[in-house]
C-alpha cells in the first residue's frame, strides 16, 4: 500500500509540474531568470550574463534523477556513499559529453545534446559499476548489483530526461515540425494541440523563424511519455523485477528517441537518418545484449521506506544541493544570448 500511495503522490506532483511547464514555458518571459551585470560600457550601460530557466529546469531534472537513484538503490540496501560515487562518476563523463557530442554532430560549440550524453552513459555504465565494485567496493565496504544498479540508473535517466524536456520548451530548442507541414491523421491529431513559442531569443526563432507558428509538441510528448515510463519501471523495480524494470525504461525511451526525430524540425546533422537515431538504436541493441549476458544477482527485497529515509540525511541533502548548483552553473549561464542593462533611481521615492 505504501508503494502504491508513494507512486500516486509522485504522479500527481509530476503531473502538476508538467502541466505548468507545458502551458507556461513557451512564453517569451520564461526564458531568462536574471541578468547579472559584468562590464560597463562608455554609454553607461552594463553588459550582462543571462541566467536561464533552461539551467534551472535542467538542474531540477538532474536533482530529481539523482534522488530517484538514491531511493531505488537505497531500497535494495546499497549505501548512500556507493550511490554517490556512482552518480558523480557518471555525471563527470555524461555532462561534458552532452556538449562534446553536439559539437561533433551538429558542429556547434554552444549547445547540448541529451541524446549524445545518454549514448555515452549507456556504454560506460556497466564497466563503471564493475570498476567501482573492484576498486572502491573492498575499501569502503559496498557492492553494486549490476542489473539492479543499471536498472535504477535507467529509471533515473528516464525521469531526468522527461523533466529536462521542460528546459527545452523554455529555450525553444528540440522543437517539432510545423503542424501545417503535416498531412493526414498526423495533421488532425496535432492541429490545435501544438506548441506556439514567442520571443526572438528562443532557438526556434533565430534558427528557423518558427516563433508564433504552431509546431508538433515533441518536447511535451517526450516529457509525458518518459515520466510515465519512469513511474511504471519504478513500480517494477520496487516489486523486485529489476531486469524487467531496466528493459522497460531502455526499450521505451530509446525507441521513442529514434522515432521522435522524425517529428523534429531543428538541425540534427546531415543525412536522412540522424546520428542521434543511430545512437538510440545502437544503445538499445547494446543494452539488450548486455541484459542477456550479465548475471542478475540476488538482492534484498526492496524496502522503499529505507530508500526514502536515506534522502533525509544531512550529507545526502548537501550532496543533492551540490549537484543542483553545479548543473545550474554549467547549463544556466547562456552563451548564445547577451543583455544590456541600465539602472536608475526612482526620484519620487527618495
Amino acid at each position: 500500500m505504501s508503494v502504491t500511495f508513494s507512486l500516486i503522490s509522485v504522479t500527481l506532483l509530476l503531473g502538476l509540474y508538467l502541466w505548468w511547464g507545458i502551458r507556461r514555458l513557451p512564453a517569451e518571459n520564461r526564458q531568462f531568470l536574471a541578468a547579472v551585470p559584468v562590464v560597463k560600457d562608455g554609454q553607461g550601460h552594463w553588459h550582462g550574463i543571462n541566467l536561464t530557466w533552461y539551467g534551472l529546469l535542467t538542474a531540477n531534472a538532474y536533482l530529481t534523477a539523482t534522488a530517484v537513484l538514491l531511493v531505488l538503490l537505497g531500497a535494495v540496501g546499497v549505501t548512500p556513499l556507493a550511490i554517490a560515487l556512482l552518480a558523480v562518476t557518471l555525471l563527470l563523463v555524461c555532462v561534458p559529453a552532452s556538449r562534446l557530442v553536439a559539437r561533433l554532430v551538429e558542429k556547434k560549440a554552444h549547445t547540448f545534446t541529451v541524446g549524445g550524453a545518454v549514448f555515452v552513459g549507456m556504454l560506460i555504465t556497466p564497466p563503471t559499476i564493475w570498476l567501482l565494485n573492484r576498486l572502491a567496493g573492498p575499501l569502503l565496504g559496498f557492492h553494486l548489483p549490476i542489473i539492479a544498479t543499471w536498472g535504477a540508473v535507467a529509471i533515473a535517466y528516464t525521469f531526468g530526461e522527461g523533466l529536462g524536456r521542460l528546459a527545452c520548451i523554455s529555450f525553444g530548442c528540440c522543437y517539432g515540425k510545423p503542424v501545417t507541414a503535416l498531412n493526414g491523421p498526423a495533421a488532425r491529431l496535432f492541429r490545435g494541440r501544438g506548441l506556439v513559442f514567442s520571443g526572438s531569443t528562443k532557438k526556434i526563432a533565430y534558427a528557423d523563424s518558427l516563433d508564433g507558428v504552431e509546431v508538433v509538441p515533441v518536447q511535451a510528448l517526450t516529457a509525458l511519455l518518459y515520466t510515465g515510463c519512469g513511474l511504471a519501471a519504478s513500480a517494477l523495480f520496487l516489486a523486485g523485477r529489476h531486469t524487467a524494470a531496466f528493459l522497460t525504461a531502455v526499450i521505451i525511451t530509446q525507441l521513442w528517441r529514434s522515432f521522435s526525430e522524425l517529428l523534429r524540425a531543428d538541425y540534427r546533422g546531415g543525412g536522412r537518418i540522424s546520428a542521434y537515431q543511430v545512437m538510440g538504436m545502437a544503445g538499445l541493441c547494446y543494452a539488450l545484449l548486455m541484459a542477456t549476458l550479465l548475471h542478475a544477482e540476488a538482492v534484498p527485497v526492496p524496502l522503499p521506506a529505507e530508500g526514502i529515509k536515506g534522502l533525509w540525511q544531512p550529507a545526502t541533502i548537501l550532496f543533492l544541493q551540490g549537484i543542483w548548483l553545479v548543473i545550474f552553473i554549467y547549463t544556466g549561464r547562456s552563451t548564445v544570448t547577451g543583455s544590456l542593462l541600465s539602472f536608475h533611481v526612482h526620484k519620487d521615492r527618495i
